[in-house]
């Protein structure tokens, strides 16, 4: 069950078929009109329809005094857009809405999304109660008693729902003015920063490198390129023929022979003008004779002495065919790798193709990293008691070596003031980021906020997602500082979500986003409203062609099994409570980032 928001009061209507929804909705539209209440309705409709007739929902309501008027169905919606292939969702409808010009918006249908609803009800239709299977059924509207907890109202009484309406809107209004959306790019109620929020503040406080070094081109794979690299050549150089066969001019095509008058092979030229009912033998790659514009490949000719003839029951001949023009890849001056690109087999091919043998990158970024606690130990030891063995740098490091980073391993600090103030120098000195894991909870050693505090600028955040909530960032004598949680799978995708656009930003990678697609749920996912939920999950095709995805088993933060057996996070958004199985999910893959 998806959940839904608005930026203004949302209430739904739900009921069976039959019990006069409609009727309803018209009967109160004039009311909350009249108190000055400016109103949309939404209605969801299970059929075709044709909009805006008289006597039609959309016209009566529209009549009645809705502002805005906009119903969906199946095969298509109104503002008038044909949608044949897919159903508009409620998020999508709202969004159509000018909410500034708005007050309430109520909706008609969609009773199996999760928002605000008045559950009516009448006796005579004979369908059962819908409100004990709907925990989002805030009030139930009859013309029978009813037993229930729920505010109960008569259906028949339009008054009595109008003031209830207008109590809702009014008392949700209210709330939304101290904190109301959900959104994943705002601060919630409890006063923790979104995911996106939490990624804006720390870009905005990182600048793009300046400095460069040229390096030779065997050295630059996974490098980030510091300038615009411009071809010097024209790639290819010469207009040259793309495969064996003969070369004729494209202006000369009607003949039934022609006279070979030489060969060329790559690497060499014919240089001698190519005059009508003449060819050249020609070998792929080979430059083409001047006034030759078309080539013939090798399988559709006939060769008897100097006299070539073409099969031409095996193609038509056009003018052109199977000829590369200079410059066609790359002209003279045009950017061949832009600024900012991370330097992959692709590129080294590229640049190597222009003749040129070194390039120009940014230095790679040295990040020192250490974890702290007394109870952290190192592999190898011998495991004392309450003690557990550190994890964390070995994954940082690996996951910073990914990136193309230098790392600097400061160790395990112990818990002490002096040591970590001595850690914490050392690291600004010789690192361009530094990476703590360890010590930013709420309830850790103050001293550990203290130290931080004097050293630097440091804002200590709950983001509003799991695993991953605690976490620390700012600045230690100019020099980026995250703290990063302790829980091994946490740090993992704080490192994934925070550290790594950071990264890509100060290595010079302009607008860098990590790769997100949608898959189809194999199982149910459940997350908890407003929280940004990210679970270890695997991705595959089915035998259908869908991309599904499923998750790889317990989702403890401490339990490393379940991300060593993941090829993807499942990303469920703040407004999405759960997925059910068939359902769309955002995943973001891992493959090349661990």
């Amino acid at each position: 069950m998806t959940q839904i928001t608005a930026n203004l009061p949302l209430l739904g209507f739900a009921a069976w078929s039959g019990t006069g929804k409609t009727t309803v909705l018209e009967a109160m539209l004039p009311k909350l009109v009249a108190r000055g209440i400016r109103v949309a309705v939404i209605k969801h409709a299970h059929h075709n329809f044709d909009i805006d007739k008289e006597g039609k929902d959309s016209y009566r309501l529209r009549k009645a005094g809705a502002a805005q008027m906009l119903i969906s169905s199946r095969y298509r919606r109104a503002i008038v857009t044909e949608t044949p292939d897919e159903e508009a969702t409620l998020p999508q409808l709202i969004a159509q809405l000018d909410q500034t010009q708005l007050d309430l918006i109520l909706v008609e249908g969609f009773k199996q999304l999760h928002f605000p609803k008045i559950e009516l009800h009448r006796q005579e239709v004979g369908k059962p109660w819908l409100h004990p299977e709907d925990s989002n059924i805030i009030a139930v509207a009859a013309n029978v008693p009813v037993e229930t907890h729920l505010p109960t109202l008569d259906i028949n009484d339009l008054d009595q729902i109008t003031d209830f309406v207008a109590e809702f809107a009014q008392n949700s209004q209210r709330q939304s003015e101290s904190a109301q959306s959900l959104s994943c790019s705002n601060v919630d109620a409890s006063g923790m920063l979104s995911v996106a929020q939490g990624i804006e503040q720390i870009l905005s406080q990182l600048s793009a490198p300046q400095e460069q070094v040229s390096v030779a081109l065997e050295q630059a794979l996974g490098q980030i390129v510091a300038q615009d690299i411009l071809s010097p050549v024209n790639v290819p150089q010469h207009t040259n023929s793309a495969m064996d066969g003969y070369a004729i001019r494209g202006d000369d095509l009607d003949r039934d022979h022609y006279q070979v008058i030489g060969q060329v092979m790559a690497g060499h030229c014919f240089d001698q003008p190519l005059e009508p009912g003449q060819a050249v033998r020609i070998m792929t790659g080979a430059p083409v004779p001047q006034h030759a514009d078309t080539v013939i490949m090798r399988e559709q000719a006939s060769q008897t002495g100097d006299i070539v003839t073409f099969n031409r029951t095996m193609g038509a001949i056009r003018q052109g065919q199977n000829v590369r023009q200079a410059g066609e890849d790359l002209a003279l001056g045009q950017v061949a790798v832009a600024a900012g690109t991370k330097i992959t087999a692709p590129e080294l091919g590229m640049i190597a193709s222009l003749g040129l043998d070194t390039v120009s990158i940014r230095p790679p970024l040295k990040v020192a990293i250490f974890s702290t606690g007394d109870e952290v130990q190192a592999p190898g030891e011998a495991q004392k008691p309450n003690c557990i063995y550190d994890s964390n740098r070995y994954t940082l490091t690996a996951m910073l070596t990914k990136a193309g980073c230098e790392v600097i391993d400061m160790g395990i600090i112990e818990d002490s003031e002096e040591t970590l103030t001595s850690t914490l120098l050392q690291a600004a000195e010789q690192a361009d980021m530094i990476l703590s894991s360890g010590g930013v909870s709420v309830g850790d050693a103050d001293y550990i906020k203290t130290v931080l505090s004097q050293l630097g600028a440091i804002n200590f955040w709950r983001i509003n997602m799991r695993p991953g909530r605690p976490l620390a960032f700012g600045q230690i004598q100019g020099i980026p500082f995250f703290g990063l949680p302790g829980n091994p799978v946490a740090v993992m995708v704080t490192f994934l979500q925070f550290v790594e656009p950071a990264l890509r930003k100060m290595q010079g990678m302009t607008d860098w986003q990590p790769t997100v697609f949608n898959a189809i749920a194999e199982q149910p996912l459940r997350s908890r409203p407003g929280r940004t939920e990210y679970s270890r999950g695997f991705y595959s095709i089915d035998a259908n062609g869908r991309l599904v995805v499923r998750s790889t088993g317990k989702q403890g933060s401490g339990i490393l099994r379940s991300m060593s057996e993941a090829n993807c996070l499942i990303e469920i958004l703040p407004e999405q409570p759960g997925i059910e199985v068939g359902e769309s999910v955002r995943v973001i893959p891992l493959t090349d980032r661990l």
